[in-house]
């Protein structure tokens, strides 16, 4: 299963959770790749949209695997068998985590033009272009937890399943529409997987 673009992978996660639509969920996409699949996805179901926003510490040598995940209230979810087996050392890692710190505080002040939508009590659907490690999920799963939503969905259209495994523990409901044994990278999944500017993120957020 290929998608053309990730606003096609919204379409169809959003048939997926037709069944959230008499709640108005909340649905939050994690920049920059997740935005455009959650506005197909709130678009689809009638739900609200906002961004989460959280960043991947990824390896100095393969950023795409991630050594844990940084959330906006300043959470660290460590993928512990990652760091123990890459060998990465500490000041490397430091190195990771502070530019991740700066490049999230920056994505603050471009992408939160007001304040961000309560999750309290809402049906909330945590939405991103995919998982490979799912440590960027987990960060998010508990940065929503935090604000006590009434029940926490996630919604992927693609997932390894290692990271499926480690963000159900996370949330109520995880909805995955296609999850291969060996996912060589998320953006294996699409014809389309441009590395998104942040105006063609705000562009749809307003």
């Amino acid at each position: 299963m290929v998608y053309p673009d990730r606003t096609a992978a919204g379409r169809a996660l959003g048939t997926a959770l037709e069944h959230l639509r008499a709640s108005r969920p909340l649905v939050l996409g994690l920049p920059r790749g997740g935005v455009p699949v959650a506005a197909a996805v709130s678009t689809a179901i009638g739900g609200e949209l906002d961004v989460l926003l959280v960043r991947k510490l990824g390896l100095p040598w393969q950023p795409e695997l991630a050594m844990g995940a940084l959330g906006e209230s300043g959470l660290l979810v460590l993928n512990r068998d990652v760091v123990d087996r890459s060998g990465v050392s500490a000041e490397a890692f430091d190195e990771v985590e502070q530019a991740e710190r700066a490049e999230l505080r920056r994505r603050k002040a471009i992408l939160r033009v007001g304040p961000r939508v309560p999750l309290t009590r809402r049906t909330v659907v945590i939405v991103d272009d995919g998982m490979a490690t799912g440590a960027t999920v987990v960060a998010a799963c508990r940065v929503a937890r935090a604000q006590r939503p009434d029940r926490l969905v996630v919604a992927m259209p693609v997932s390894s399943p290692e990271a499926a495994r480690r963000v159900e523990r996370e949330c109520d409901e995880l909805v995955c529409l296609w999850m291969p044994i060996d996912l060589g990278g998320v953006g294996l999944a699409y014809d389309d997987f441009h590395q998104l500017e942040d105006d063609e993120v705000t562009a749809l957020l307003r």
